[in-house]
Order: structure tokens, then C-alpha cells, then sequence
């Protein structure tokens, strides 16, 4: 009997407990989603019915496996095609365009989305200045939070502003930072000459991926890291591995999957410990003595003047150092890869590219006047972009009710606008927005288009990339380079597959015959 007061106290904490878990279910799970639903519908807004727990995500994993499945069997039927409609890496969107238009409202999980892909909320999005809309919470709370945390690339309010104004100066691309960047291309080049002399011949078929990575890891490790990019480079490969293991869009929303000690999860957390260590013992080696004036040294000054906001000291060296890191090396890198083989597939566009490098170069490393008169090459890149933006999806959150064009947005409510779709419209493009035709910018992006705002490679409004002019003198430096020393062509090995993780990206890598002119 003296026991029946604590058998009876646990029960009724345990029922406590149940209860409370069950209304938090309710609330965040469906009556919360619910509510915003409601409030779209009323402005006309459909989309596809979601399941409770996991949303549209059963669908579209359908809808990926049956797009693999027609991809495969076309490869084994005839001769494989590189082109694409712009919606590979995430087909349910244009069976749900099909079906309720370019504005439609999906859930990830129990995440509530609107898909809003017109040049009219592009627009919108671009003048709106307040700080009421900003980037999706998910990014810090979901497993991609491991890799992003509370850096620029997330943060909102005042928090983001600081980490803007302090990072955006030192993306700038003057003649040190150009230096950088033709040195590490030159030995992408050197690379493969020697690949192509161990074979004994005049090419050599190539996986270019890891090549493309290691040229911009050290670019952007040498910017941030200065004279310990060798460290640096050690960093952003961990951020590379952890990237790969929380990148897929499918796990977005999905209830409690961070917490789960999957393999995926478990590499995350260790890979995240290394990270963090890794960082700070570089920061504890420099405190005091460094005249360092790179991107590490002001994220320091940033860390002690005003700017973490709700990170500590630590999370906001951190968490800024990991953001920038896979911005520049990842984003770049696969804009890169798309660009080499849109390269290979096109040997006119390539010998007038070449042809244009030789004229202006005259056998000499770029320099910034150079690349200033090399408009074939500008014009490769921003069609390259536009096909194959690396950042895809441009996302948002209401952080209050917010009016865009003609619509009222709730709160929290996560914008995806699907830049592909946008980019390949043949209404604002043309008939032939689909094909790779860099002529089309020959009067830049406003000639090229009906609508100036359906260009988004790099994001639109406040939150642009900052690091936009450096990730374009980085593919302009790269194409340069590579076109003055071989001709490219697409391997039989080559299998096309656009596929949207964090960023939209090769899934079996990029295979090029490379020939050494």
C-alpha cells in the first residue's frame, strides 16, 4: 500500500505526457497545416491531397522512381539524350502543374508549401524589403540543420543582417582573389595532361566531378581559411560527405527523423563534431596573432561585435564558415559540371568559345580586362545557369502574414519557387527554351527574355547569393582555362540525370573524353 501514491503519480505523468503528445501531434501536425490550407483554398489556391503523417512525400517518391524507371528504359532502347524538360529532378511538379497550375499548395511531411513559379511573385519577392519574410525553418531544424545551422545562408531578422553586411564585402573579386582562382584551374589542367601522358595517347576519358570540386574547395578554402586552406580543404570535404547524406529533398518535414539514429544520422553527428573542432582549433591557433584580413578573420571580428544573435560564439564561427564553404565549393562545383557537359554536347558553341579565349588571351592567364571582353564565354555561362541553376528551388517562409502580388500568405507557410520551370518557359524563352543557345544573351539577360524576373540562378531579392560575381569569374576562369588546353566531348559512359538534393546536381557524375589540343 505504501507504494500505491508513486505507482499512482507515475501513471498520471505518463497519461500526462501521452496527452500532451497527442495534442502536440494535432496541433503541429495537422490542425496548424490545416488552418493554412484553408486560407489558400479561399484564394483558390488547390494542390494534391496529402497523406497525415508524411504529405505528398509517398507521391513524389512515385513519381521519381517511375521518371528513373522511363529514363533507364530509354537508355537501353537508343542512343541516351542529354536533354531534359527542367523538371528531372522533381517530376510531381509538372504533373501538379498539369493539374492545378504554376501556383498550387503541397506538404513535405507536415510542412505546408505553395508553389508559386510566375515572374509575378519572382517580382513580388524582389521588391518586398521587410524582414517578414525570410528563409525556411526547416533549414536549421530538419537533418539538413546539421550541415546549414544558424549561418547566413539561414538565419532571419536583424541575426541575418549582421551576418550580410559583415560577409558581403569580402566576396568581392579583386586581383588577389583572381589569382586564386586561375591558379587552382591551372591545375585542374595539369591534372588531366598528366592523366592523358600516363595513357600514352591524345585523351582520356574522364570522371570530371572530384577534379571540379577540389578547384573550387580550394578557392573558396584559401578565401576563408588563408594560409590554412590546407586545413580548410580538410574542412569542406567533411561538409561535402555530410552534404551528401542529408541533402535529399524526401526527407524534408518528415516527423522526428532527425532525432533517429539512422547510419545517415549517426555519420552526420560525427562528421558535424569533427567539423566544429576542426574550425576552432584553426581559430584558437590565429587568436592573438593573426594579421589576417580573410573571411574566417572577419567572421571573427562579427563573432565579438554585436552578431550572434540567438547562436553563441562558437555557432556563429561555425555555423557562417559551413555556409560559405558549401555555397562557394558545392553550388559552384556542380554549375561547373553542368557547364562542361552542355560544352561537350555543343562542339559549336565550344569552338566559338575557344576561338574567343585564344583571340583575347593570346596564349596568357586570364585577367580581369580579359574576362570583361570575352562575351561568347559570359554568354556559355548564363546559359549554362539558366539550364542547370544549382540552386533550383528558391525558398521562402511567411514570418508573418505577408501580401505578395495578389495573394495573402499566411504565416508560416514555406514558398518553393521551382527555378528550372522558370527558366525554361518557352513563353518567356522561346520555342527553343529548352535547347542550349548562349546566342540568346547576346543583349544580356533583358533581351534574352520577356521578363527580366524569370532569371534566377542565383536567387532573387534581398537574400541573393552575395557570392554571385565570384561563383560566375570562378566558371568563366574554369572555361577559359579548360577550352585553351583540350577539346571536350561526351563519354559513352555518360549517364544524364538531373537530380534535386540540397542543390539540383549530376546523379552519376559528369564522364567527358577530354583531348588534349
Amino acid at each position: 500500500m505504501e507504494g500505491f501514491p508513486i505507482s499512482y503519480n507515475f501513471t498520471c505523468l505518463i497519461l500526462l505526457l501521452a496527452l500532451s503528445l497527442i495534442v502536440y501531434l494535432y496541433y503541429f501536425l495537422w490542425r496548424k497545416p490545416e488552418s493554412c490550407q484553408l486560407r489558400l483554398r479561399k484564394q483558390g489556391i488547390r494542390g494534391p491531397p496529402p497523406s497525415f503523417l508524411l504529405g505528398n512525400i509517398p507521391e513524389i517518391k512515385q513519381a521519381i522512381a517511375h521518371s528513373r524507371s522511363e529514363s533507364a528504359q530509354s537508355r537501353s532502347e537508343s542512343t541516351p539524350s542529354i536533354e531534359d524538360d527542367g523538371f528531372s529532378g522533381f517530376p510531381s511538379f509538372k504533373l501538379w502543374c498539369k493539374k492545378y497550375g504554376n501556383r498550387y499548395m503541397f506538404k513535405l511531411g507536415a510542412l505546408h508549401f505553395l508553389y508559386a513559379t510566375d515572374p509575378f511573385m519572382v517580382k513580388a519577392i524582389k521588391l518586398f524589403r521587410s524582414l517578414d519574410l525570410g528563409k525556411p525553418a526547416y533549414l536549421q531544424e530538419d537533418s539538413r540543420g546539421i550541415l546549414l545551422g544558424k549561418g547566413i545562408i539561414t538565419a532571419n531578422g536583424p541575426a541575418w543582417s549582421h551576418r550580410r553586411k559583415i560577409l558581403s564585402p569580402q566576396l568581392y573579386v579583386d586581383k588577389d582573389t583572381l589569382n586564386i582562382i586561375v591558379e587552382s584551374g591551372s591545375t585542374v589542367v595539369k591534372s588531366w595532361e598528366r592523366i592523358i601522358e600516363s595513357k600514352d595517347g591524345f585523351d582520356a576519358d574522364i570522371m570530371v566531378d572530384d577534379y571540379i570540386r577540389s578547384f573550387t574547395s580550394c578557392v573558396i578554402s584559401k578565401l576563408v581559411f588563408g594560409h590554412d586552406h590546407c586545413r580548410g580543404v580538410k574542412v569542406t570535404e567533411r561538409c561535402r560527405t555530410i552534404f551528401k547524406e542529408t541533402g535529399a529533398a524526401t526527407t524534408i518535414g518528415v516527423p522526428f527523423l532527425r532525432y533517429l539514429p539512422t547510419k545517415a544520422n549517426r555519420n552526420a553527428w560525427r562528421l558535424e563534431k569533427e567539423i566544429h573542432s576542426m574550425i576552432l582549433d584553426i581559430v584558437k591557433d590565429r587568436r592573438g596573432s593573426s594579421t589576417a584580413k580573410d573571411i574566417l578573420q572577419v567572421i571573427l571580428e562579427g563573432s565579438e561585435n554585436g552578431g550572434p544573435g540567438e547562436s553563441s560564439a562558437h555557432e556563429f564561427i561555425v555555423d557562417n564558415c559551413k555556409d560559405i564553404l558549401l555555397a562557394a565549393s558545392q553550388g559552384t562545383a556542380f554549375a561547373a559540371m553542368w557547364g562542361l557537359m552542355l560544352l561537350a554536347s555543343n562542339p559549336e558553341w565550344q569552338a566559338r568559345a575557344r576561338s574567343e579565349v585564344k583571340q583575347v588571351c593570346d596564349g596568357h592567364l586570364p585577367d580581369l580586362d580579359m574576362l570583361g571582353n570575352m562575351k561568347v564565354l559570359k554568354m556559355v555561362v548564363l546559359e549554362v545557369l539558366r539550364l542547370y541553376p544549382a540552386v533550383a528551388v528558391v525558398s521562402r517562409r511567411a514570418l508573418q502574414d505577408v501580401k505578395l502580388c495578389d495573394m495573402q500568405v499566411p504565416k508560416g507557410v514555406n514558398m518553393w519557387i521551382w527555378a528550372p520551370a522558370l527558366h525554361r518557359d518557352p513563353d518567356l524563352w522561346g520555342p527553343d527554351a529548352d535547347k542550349f543557345n548562349p546566342g540568346r544573351f547576346v543583349d544580356g539577360v533583358s533581351g534574352a527574355c520577356k521578363s527580366s524576373h524569370a532569371y534566377i540562378p542565383f536567387g532573387v531579392g534581398a537574400r541573393a547569393c552575395p557570392g554571385q560575381k565570384l561563383g560566375m569569374i570562378q566558371l568563366e576562369v574554369l572555361f577559359a582555362t579548360i577550352l585553351s588546353s583540350f577539346n571536350l566531348s561526351i563519354s559513352p559512359s555518360y549517364r544524364h540525370s538531373p537530380t534535386l538534393g540540397l542543390l539540383l546536381e549530376p546523379e552519376h557524375g559528369v564522364h567527358l573524353v577530354i583531348q588534349k589540343i
